[in-house]
């Protein structure tokens, strides 16, 4: 037999004038058996927990990790990295609820629109995010290069000689 594409619910002339109606027809759509969707919530589940822990190890050595020992440049990079292990939590968190949403849908039209909605959202907060974070760098920044100066005119005004002599 030769297999010719087809549109579905037509008709097929096979080889030696055989016919094969399609298996699904053109007014039904494709369904997503709810045991399929259920084993799929339950591992989407399973892995939105382990994803949680491994975070959550991860912010956990970068607070470690990262000290630097100066007390002026702690501050503002802290809250770049809490900021920032802030970011992928909830960027993972919506990647979850989409999984979640994915495994529970019904049909392609379904599925179709919620990735449809995720990817423009996503776009959206992705911008966001950038535009949060770039203005979080450059106040931490503003404040590192203020306290050095502040650092470098304490240590020229301790090494100014004039202060020492006598008038």
């Amino acid at each position: 037999m030769k297999w010719r594409p087809h549109l579905p619910g037509s008709a097929v002339i096979l080889s030696r004038g055989l016919v094969q109606e399609d298996v699904v027809p053109r007014n039904k759509p494709f369904d997503i058996p709810q045991e399929l969707r259920q084993l799929a919530e339950e591992n989407v589940e399973r892995a939105r927990q382990l994803y949680l822990l491994f975070i959550e190890s991860v912010a956990q050595t970068m607070a470690v990790w990262g000290m630097p020992p100066s007390d002026t440049i702690t501050p503002g990079f802290n809250r770049v990295r809490a900021r920032a292990v802030r970011f992928a939590r909830e960027n993972a968190d919506v990647a979850f609820k989409l999984a979640r949403e994915i495994a529970n849908t019904k049909d392609l039209q379904e599925l179709l629109s919620l990735q449809t909605r995720y990817v423009q959202s996503q776009m959206r907060w992705y911008a966001d995010q950038t535009q949060e974070f770039g203005q979080l760098m450059a106040g931490t920044l503003g404040s590192m290069e203020a306290s050095a100066g502040a650092v470098t005119s304490q240590t020229l005004t301790r090494m100014d000689p004039s202060e020492d002599e006598p008038a």
